[in-house]
């Protein structure tokens, strides 16, 4: 059964790193959901989280794969684990009329999202949530007129070591 699968990929900063692991799962037909890459707290040291939907013994073979890179240091699938966090980020200009302006700011104090600016037609704003509490933040403010979106994937790290 294909399932969405959150996989951390902790390796050496070096350059290309995330052309290969990209590559390694595009030449073997892997559509990545998404893919953030960012430094720790040792700059040599990189965490890649990558968001794939497959079955669990395609899973299997791309934890494999990517475990044989030279510059992989630890692969994790925390998909079907318990003690995970995964968050996301999301930056959205919704259009606003005099009417509708306190609606859309009532939601934004419900999903304790933060006004970042704040025009006569428009406003920005900036949401930090779980996926599915960004899933419903949209769909609420669709009827508004969402005009432009960037999310930033998932990111996640697990509580243990």
């Amino acid at each position: 059964m294909i399932e969405k699968h959150t996989i951390i990929v902790t390796v050496t900063n070096r350059v290309g790193i995330l052309a290969r692991i990209t590559g390694l799962l595009a030449q073997r037909g892997y559509n990545i959901e998404s893919a953030i890459a960012a430094p720790t707290e040792d700059p040599d040291i990189y965490k890649i989280i990558l968001v794939v939907m497959e079955t669990d013994e395609n899973i299997e073979q791309i934890t494999k794969q990517l475990n044989k890179l030279i510059d992989t240091i630890k692969v994790i699938d925390i998909s079907h684990r318990d003690n995970y966090i995964v968050r996301e980020y999301i930056i959205l200009k919704v259009g606003i009329t005099p009417r509708t302006r306190a609606e859309v700011l009532d939601l934004i104090r419900v999903f304790e999202a933060r006004l970042i600016d704040l025009a006569t037609d428009h406003l920005i704003v900036e949401l930090t949530g779980h996926v599915r509490k960004i899933d419903r933040f949209i769909e609420l403010l669709k009827p508004f007129g969402i005009k432009e979106f960037v999310r930033s994937g998932e990111f996640a790290m697990t509580e243990y070591n």
